[in-house]
Parts: C-alpha cells; sequence; structure tokens
C-alpha cells in the first residue's frame, strides 16, 4: 500500500530469484543450507510480484539479475504473466512503465512521433502466447533492421 501511495514502482526482475531456485536443484557448489535457501527465492519473487501487481504497485521491468544465463531476459515477461499480469500488462512493464520510471517517457516508451523507438518482430501474437517474446525475428534501431541469426 505505501508505494501504490507514493508511486513507487517495483523492478522485481523474478527471473533471478527463479534462476537461483534452479540452480538449486542441478549445481554443486552450494551447501546444503544455500541450497534450502535458494529454493525458496523463486517461488517467494513470484508472489512478490503477485501481491504487488494485485495491489495496484506499478511494475517496471527489468533485467539486472546477474544469475541468469545472457539472452534469457524475455523470459521475465513469462514470469510476470505466471505472476497475474496479463500479457499486455507485462509489455507495458518494458515500455510506458520503464519509460516513466527512468523519467524519460518524453522521449521513449511508446511509439510515437518525435520518440526514439527500437521495434521488435516475431512471428506470433504475444499477446495470445507471451513466449513468442523469447524468437525476435528482427529489431529495427535507428531506422536499421537488423534480422535474428
Amino acid at each position: 500500500r505505501l508505494m501504490r501511495r507514493n508511486g513507487a514502482y517495483l523492478v522485481p526482475t523474478v527471473l533471478a530469484g527463479v534462476t537461483v531456485a534452479e540452480l538449486a536443484e542441478t549445481s554443486d557448489f552450494m551447501t546444503d543450507n544455500q541450497r534450502a535457501k535458494s529454493r525458496e527465492v523463486g517461488p517467494a519473487m513470484l508472489d512478490m510480484a503477485r501481491r504487488a501487481h494485485e495491489g495496484g504497485v506499478t511494475i517496471a521491468f527489468g533485467t539486472d539479475s546477474g544469475v541468469s544465463r545472457h539472452g534469457v531476459n524475455a523470459r521475465e515477461f513469462e514470469l510476470l504473466v505466471e505472476a497475474g499480469l496479463t500479457p499486455m500488462e507485462a509489455i507495458v512493464t518494458a515500455t510506458i512503465n520503464a519509460s516513466r520510471h527512468l523519467q524519460m517517457d518524453e522521449a521513449i516508451g511508446t511509439i510515437e512521433p518525435g520518440k526514439f523507438a527500437d521495434i521488435i518482430a516475431v512471428d506470433g501474437d504475444p499477446l495470445e502466447n507471451i513466449s513468442e517474446l523469447r524468437d525476435v525475428d528482427f529489431v529495427m534501431k535507428g531506422g536499421e533492421v537488423y534480422l535474428s541469426e
């Protein structure tokens, strides 16, 4: 309630917690105590994002997990949907909400004349299946199209 009342943003980076929980099952470098605690992190972070969303807290997208592999950031969208956001709400966390959180919404965050925008294209409809964002066909940046390999 305090976050909502003060207009604070939550950048949950749920992928970090889920990755740590998954590492607890596959790694050989954790002690038993670390493994037990790590197993709790992913579900706790998902629940935190769910409760914040249900409570009306504005969520912004973040990918600074530091523990997940390079190139899997789109999984954060899936986790936000798992936490109760609609696919569109999850996309808004990475566009409009993120730009407002950075206080840059006059320049980025929406596609409109006079704003900077990087645009992606995917084969399917991410509003029907948010996992489509994992398979980007191309990126348009500065008017140049870069095809995925």
